[in-house]
């Protein structure tokens, strides 16, 4: 009980009302004590007006009176002239003087809880203003063990009052908390526990209905939390299909390559010039499309593989990137490529790996270029600083689309033209983060698009 929700709630409620109650208590004591006093000032001067209508009274019926009053003296002050109207023998020393009429609401306060403290009777002479103005002052000595006892029974019976109170609060607050709190969240908690259980059923996914705001938002937050795992679990299924798909399709692209890299040995060896200019780009083609094809294999079995590093002539590099690019697209005369990279400029990377970072970065841009179906530019440059190399790309297409923008590396999210899968972005990113690198957007718009690709120098790690 004490651990759950309801449980505590319901013991903080008794606790912070019963703290209320003493806070009400302490001023509530005080004046049942300065309502005591003055009734017994009330009774005195009541006491004191037998004698006004008769000078002489007898002893036996001055002790009466003295007696019903609660009181052992009675002095009465009119006219600037102080009495001693009613009086008997005092049975100690007076221990302490009250004026109710000057008294502030502290020293009331302080009096009262000096009087439930102080266990010994004692006698004390109180001083007040007489009802209706019957005089200048009202003074009169008692005994402090029937204030005490009356003070002590009205403090039991208020502490009693206030114990039943806070105990029927908590109990209502305990019955609203379990009504509109805890079921509510049991609610949550059982939602969870069945979408946990079979997180691909979307019928497990909850549906806000809390009429407590701060309940209600949590549930909303819940329920997309929920979708887009769903969604998330859905996309991963389907990509471990694709995945398996796409490793048959390597392995036997791989064979194909494998024969069609025989074949290309024969075109070698011919005598027509263009023929044996084209043939040796012909062979590299194939010879990367089938180290393609193996990395896909190992992909599905694994990570990317770590990269070999070497020294790479970047200029001959993009040459080759270029010039494949302007063949592949059938795009000459329509779109320009600049190589502007340092003819002296080489750089340590995986000869391979780099070539697919800049020849992704390239086909996207010559895609895009496309797809407006106009003219366009695309240059490369290189630059280097003290910590890094870094590679431009640029090209004059259309810009990227906010969407694309959003989810530039997700494969399968960030195509940018139709019918694109986005993972020539989500490979680039992922083999260059290979090498201790990264590949960032550095501007996009109707102007066109620059990517960078930073790859670090010193032993190419993060």
């Amino acid at each position: 009980m004490l651990n759950t929700l309801s449980g505590r709630f319901l013991i903080l409620t008794t606790v912070f009302v019963m703290l209320a109650e003493i806070l009400i208590f302490v001023p509530s004591i005080s004046r049942f004590r300065l309502d005591y006093l003055a009734d017994r000032l009330e009774r005195a001067q009541i006491a004191s007006l037998a004698l006004l209508a008769d000078d002489m009274l007898e002893t036996e019926l001055e002790a009466e009176l003295l007696e019903n009053a609660g009181v052992f003296n009675v002095v009465l002050r009119r006219d600037e002239v102080r009495q001693l109207v009613l009086s008997s023998p005092i049975p100690a020393p007076i221990s302490g003087t009250y004026d109710l009429r000057m008294s502030s609401p502290f020293a009331l306060i302080g009096h009262a809880m000096q009087r439930l403290v102080t266990p010994e009777n004692q006698i004390i002479r109180v001083i007040g203003a007489p009802v209706r103005d019957a005089g200048l002052l009202i003074e009169i000595t008692i005994e402090t063990d029937g204030l005490r006892d009356a003070m002590i029974d009205y403090g039991v019976r208020i502490l009693l009052l206030s114990a039943v109170i806070s105990i029927f609060t908590a109990v209502l607050l305990f019955a609203a908390v379990r009504r509109f709190m805890v079921k509510p969240i049991k609610g949550v908690i059982g939602y969870m526990q069945r979408y946990a259980a079979a997180p691909e059923d979307a019928r497990g996914i909850i549906h806000p209905s809390a009429g407590v705001r701060e309940l209600r938002e949590a549930e909303e937050a819940l329920m997309q939390l929920q979708t887009e795992l769903t969604q998330a679990l859905k996309q991963r299924e389907r990509l471990a299909q694709l995945g398996g798909a796409v490793a048959k399709v390597s392995h036997d692209l791989r064979n194909i390559l494998t024969s069609a890299q025989l074949f290309t040995d024969r075109i070698e060896m011919s005598e027509d010039p263009l023929v044996r200019r084209l043939a040796p780009k012909l062979v590299n083609s194939i010879t990367r499309a089938v180290s393609l094809c193996e990395g896909t294999l190992a992909f599905g079995r694994a990570e990317e593989p770590a990269p070999t590093f070497g020294r790479v002539a970047l200029y001959g590099q993009v040459e080759d990137i270029l010039e494949s690019e302007s063949l592949a697209g059938g795009t000459e005369g329509r779109i320009r490529f600049l190589n502007e990279v340092p003819v002296d400029l080489s750089l340590r990377a995986d000869p391979e790996q780099l070539f697919r970072i800049v020849m992704n970065l390239v086909r996207n841009a010559r895609q895009a270029i496309e797809a407006t179906g106009q003219e366009g530019q695309i240059t490369l440059s290189a630059r280097e600083d003290t910590e890094s190399w870094w590679i431009s790309v640029a090209d004059t297409g259309p810009g990227l689309p906010p969407k694309a923008r959003e989810n530039l590396f997700t494969p399968f999210q960030g195509g940018i033209r139709k019918g694109g899968t986005g993972l020539g972005l989500a490979i680039a990113d992922e083999l260059a983060r290979g090498h201790g690198g990264m590949v960032v957007l550095r501007e996009t718009g109707p102007e066109g698009t620059v990517f960078d690709i930073c790859l670090p120098k010193g032993d190419g790690t993060l």
